[in-house]
């Protein structure tokens, strides 16, 4: 590894899970390493360490040193045959990265799993995963707030790039391991159905009709007689950066019926904020910023669902949500998510989404 790029990956005990989470998004990996003042190694931080700290009411404010892992395993300079070593602990452990440190403990390189791809033995710590768990794509609506357009196209069928929205969406879900799209349609379906037919894809579609309009949940109930396994729910108009797998994994080792995958968001309040006590002004915060878990409208969920919804029934997401929260508090829940997630909705967004996925 490069200088430049180890020296990215490093951060001290007092750099904050909000900077923290900031500097996995820069350098796309999964892991930051925890340096003392005299930048010797003393702990690791991976994006699942700061996911569960969050869902366990972490602040974003909090230092990393909270929730870093002061065991981890790495590798001396003077290791004889070291990368051997590397591979050995990587297909052991299952890890991804193997930090190196010279006889004063300060880390000095780190050794990750793709720079075997090469080899004629490819080590592969996170092969690529084939799912048969369906991703059902609510494809129905009218979408109202992009009119005109959707007077003339369904909305998933807006442009994006060189294809519409739908059809980014499948893709970046194929890319991940999921090839099965079952495709919810009610408003102008038939030109849905026309532009998938005229198409060669390497993944099966399935089409859904409404005969009206159920909710965004609603429709879900068409598919009781279609679904044994865990299936993934999302809007038409969201596009959503990561890794899906990971979404999927993290839904199943929590035993959840609904995972919400959450997306953070940083919200400037454009005003001076009064802080009062008993009445009193306490201080004035100018313009605070404020970290925020929003629904990103893609969800995971059990089979088991379909005993909440209706037939025939208009049912909206937030009511189903609702629903579940009421009968089984302690499994529907959140997948804290930072790396990019675009509202396509509404034309504001939609042109700020097109101008930031034009630049990836």
């Amino acid at each position: 590894m490069d200088k430049e790029t180890l020296k990215s990956l490093l951060i001290t005990p007092n750099t904050t899970v909000k900077e923290a989470i900031q500097r996995l998004n820069e350098t796309a990996r999964k892991i930051l390493f925890v340096v003392d003042g005299d930048e010797k190694l003393i702990g690791t931080l991976t994006d699942g360490d700061i996911r569960r700290g969050i869902i366990s009411g972490l602040q974003l404010s909090t230092s990393s040193a909270s929730v870093m892992k002061h065991k981890f395993i790495g590798l001396s300079n003077k290791t004889p045959g070291i990368q051997q070593e590397a591979r050995r602990l990587m297909q052991e452990y299952l890890i991804e990265y193997i930090p190196i440190q010279d006889e004063r403990g300060i880390i000095i390189d780190v050794i990750q799993w793709v720079d075997y791809l090469a080899d004629e033995n490819t080590l592969r710590v996170t092969p690529a995963v084939s799912h048969d768990n369906p991703v059902v794509i609510m494809a129905g609506g009218k979408g109202t707030r992009l009119d005109p357009f959707t007077k003339i196209l369904p909305k998933p069928l807006i442009p994006l790039g060189d294809k519409p929205i739908i059809e980014n969406i499948m893709d970046r879900f194929y890319a991940n391991g999921f090839s099965r799209f079952i495709l919810i349609v009610n408003y102008k379906k038939e030109m849905i159905k026309a532009y998938f037919s005229d198409k060669s894809l390497p993944y099966s579609i399935t089409f859904v009709e409404e005969n009206e309009f159920y909710g965004t949940a609603g429709g879900m109930y068409l598919l009781k007689d279609m679904i044994k396994l865990p299936f993934i729910v999302t809007n038409c108009d969201t596009i959503l950066e990561g890794s899906y797998d990971d979404f999927y994994q993290w839904h199943c080792d929590h035993k959840n019926i609904m995972t919400i995958v959450g997306s953070h968001k940083e919200i400037v309040v454009p005003y001076g904020v009064l802080c009062m006590n008993n009445g009193f002004l306490d201080k004035i915060d100018e313009k605070p910023k404020l970290d925020i878990f929003i629904n990103t409208g893609t969800y995971l969920f059990e089979p088991e669902v379909f005993d909440f919804i209706q037939d025939k029934t208009h049912l909206d997401m937030d009511k189903l949500i609702h629903e579940l929260k009421k009968n089984l508090a302690e499994q529907v829940g959140v997948y804290p998510h930072w790396g990019g997630w675009y509202d396509i909705g509404q034309w504001d967004e939609y042109r700020k989404s097109l101008k930031a996925l034009s630049n990836v």
